[in-house]
């Protein structure tokens, strides 16, 4: 299992659009990834677009992003940069 922390800059938080980023990105691999707000126990699978969205994330959270799996690594270094790329 592998861990990283991203915080959120959007003013917007995580919305349709960069839930939909997410969830497609996440869907490309095997592992499992899971999402969670630190501090808190709000949780999502990063492959369901209305559990990343229910999530109502806003700007300044802290998200630890979990994936287990024989790619997790990869996974987990493709989220974060298609998330900084979308702005989030």
């Amino acid at each position: 299992m592998q861990t990283i922390e991203y915080n959120i800059q959007d003013e917007n938080g995580i919305h349709a659009r960069p839930a939909g980023i997410i969830v497609s990105t996440a869907k490309k691999y095997k592992s499992a990834i899971t999402i969670r707000i630190s501090g808190t126990e709000k949780t999502a699978d990063a492959k369901k677009l209305f559990a990343v969205m229910g999530m109502g994330v806003t700007k300044g959270d802290r998200l630890q992003i979990t994936a287990e799996g024989e790619d997790a690594g990869e996974a987990l270094m493709k989220l974060e940069a298609e998330m900084r790329s979308a702005g989030l």
